[in-house]
């Protein structure tokens, strides 16, 4: 049975069972052979509610923890640039109205706040999801929460020393005899910021193949059918993490995409034979 008809069977009652026998009351959850907690659909929509709340909480609270971390970061993020323009002293980023300033620095903050609430929300989904599972891919899921971290940190990094620099050396360096580059600090502070968060997203792409073939979801004779795809998917999604039109930048996010969607194959093998769906 698959993962979204287990968490949205409903509660079925015998009508065989003794009807004198009282049910628990208020108790939303009953024991089960495989599967310890069943709820009924509208109390999975409360859950899915609840759960939704807590998350955006998170990222509420991520995001004033990066308002006290905004300007540090505003400063390693400003770095690439005044690398770039060969400016030592007074490197500042040009604003061409009275809110761009603001905008970019509460962007920097948002972005702390997403990267710091990944493993809250990742929290408040599987807490969505476990009762659906039985207690083996529960272990199997659980575990793999510290690695939801890890992976966007590796992201992260990946995006702010591989492909950073030569994002912006080909940006910079276009057509010098026609252009003049003058970054200003929207612009810019929206390439960095959407490159490395959504890169760092993007390295749990195999995690979450990998906990999809645990529940045996997804095969991965399926994923290399459909490698045209998840090419067509990868030049989409490189599309939307870079900001900008040109190839160039496009082929740096989308490479990386690629090699994590071959990663994920291989660890959809090793995760269906954990999973028993060998």
């Amino acid at each position: 049975m698959g993962l979204f008809a287990r968490l949205f069977r409903r509660n079925r009652r015998d009508s065989d069972q003794n009807t004198a026998e009282p049910s628990p009351p208020e108790n939303p959850y009953t024991e089960g052979d495989g599967h310890e907690l069943r709820m009924s659909f509208w109390q999975h929509l409360t859950e899915l509610r609840s759960r939704v709340v807590k998350a955006f909480i998170a990222l509420a609270i991520g995001s004033i923890v990066g308002l006290a971390l905004a300007g540090p970061a505003f400063e390693i993020i400003r770095e690439p640039y005044c690398e770039l323009v060969d400016i030592d002293d007074e490197c500042q980023l040009v604003v061409l109205g009275p809110t761009g300033g603001v905008v970019a620095y509460f962007r920097v903050a948002l972005m702390i706040g997403g990267a710091l609430s990944v493993p809250l929300v990742t929290y408040q989904i599987l807490m969505f999801i476990l009762p659906g599972l039985n207690r083996s891919e529960r272990r199997v899921v659980l575990r793999s929460l510290p690695a939801v971290t890890i992976l966007f940190i590796i992201g992260a990094a990946f995006a702010w020393f591989v492909l950073m620099p030569p994002a912006l050396g080909f940006l910079e360096g276009f057509q010098p005899t026609l252009f003049e580059p003058e970054w200003t600090a929207s612009l810019y502070i929206n390439f960095v910021t959407a490159l490395v968060f959504w890169m760092g997203v993007a390295f749990e792409t195999p995690l979450v193949f990998f906990l999809l073939s645990v529940l045996g979801v997804v095969r991965a004779g399926t994923l290399v059918q459909n490698w045209r795809i998840a090419v067509v998917g990868s030049a989409i999604a490189a599309a939307f993490i870079t900001p900008t039109i040109d190839p160039v930048n496009m082929f740096l996010v989308m490479a990386p995409l690629l090699v994590l969607y071959v990663i994920s194959i291989f660890l959809v093998m090793i995760g269906r034979r954990i999973g028993g769906h060998a």
